[in-house]
């Protein structure tokens, strides 16, 4: 399975190398830290504030319309005794995001813009116990959703500063020894981006 994803991962990225010589100011790389907050708890597990960074490649195919691609980390802890043990508890949300953008100026100046975004995601739920010291459980990969939508601002040489409130949701199954827990990971994402457009 590794050296599968490892190959596709080669030819996604010889294909967005290969494009940038052909088509210019339509790519651009962004590399955003979020703070998020949890809507719910994930089962019994009272989730504190957690914190991430997502790395996202875009391509618009019309002018103000566009497709992105992305991995992303983000991680929530919680304190209390729950379904994944006694003790501090990490729950590392993992994987790829996919989908539509859409970045619009606003006036004429082309200075600012807003940007709605629309995809899915594809990530696992990785669940760590100081207590066992070690991952307990991983709930494997499985689709969810996302939106989004902020500011575009440009600061000058094709660089992007990119404020952006977003809401993601994950239903996946967690098992830990014979007992499985349902679990939903939904929050909301506020971050800034910095973006360099090609």
């Amino acid at each position: 399975m590794k050296t599968v994803r490892k190959g596709l991962l080669t030819t996604i990225i010889l294909f967005f190398v290969t494009s940038l010589a052909i088509a210019q100011e339509k790519w651009s790389l962004e590399l955003r830290p979020s703070t998020n907050f949890s809507t719910e708890d994930l089962a019994d597990a009272k989730l504190k504030t957690g914190f991430g960074l997502e790395f996202t490649v875009s391509y618009n195919f019309m002018e103000h319309l566009g497709a992105y691609v992305g991995w992303g980390y983000n991680v929530f802890n919680s304190d209390n005794d729950s379904f994944a043990g006694t003790g501090d508890t990490d729950f590392d949300e993992t994987g790829y995001s996919f989908g539509l953008q859409f970045i619009h100026p606003i006036g004429t100046s082309g200075k600012l813009s807003y940007l709605i975004r629309a995809g899915g995601v594809y990530n696992h739920i990785e669940v760590e116990n100081d207590v066992v010291g070690d991952i307990i459980s991983d709930s494997e990969h499985g689709l969810g959703w996302e939106v989004a939508t902020g500011l575009q601002i440009n600061l000058g040489d094709n660089w992007k500063l990119r404020p952006q409130v977003g809401y993601h949701e994950l239903s996946r199954d967690i098992e830990i020894g014979s007992v499985t827990t349902a679990v939903d990971l939904n929050y909301v994402a506020v971050g800034v981006g910095i973006a360099k457009i090609f």
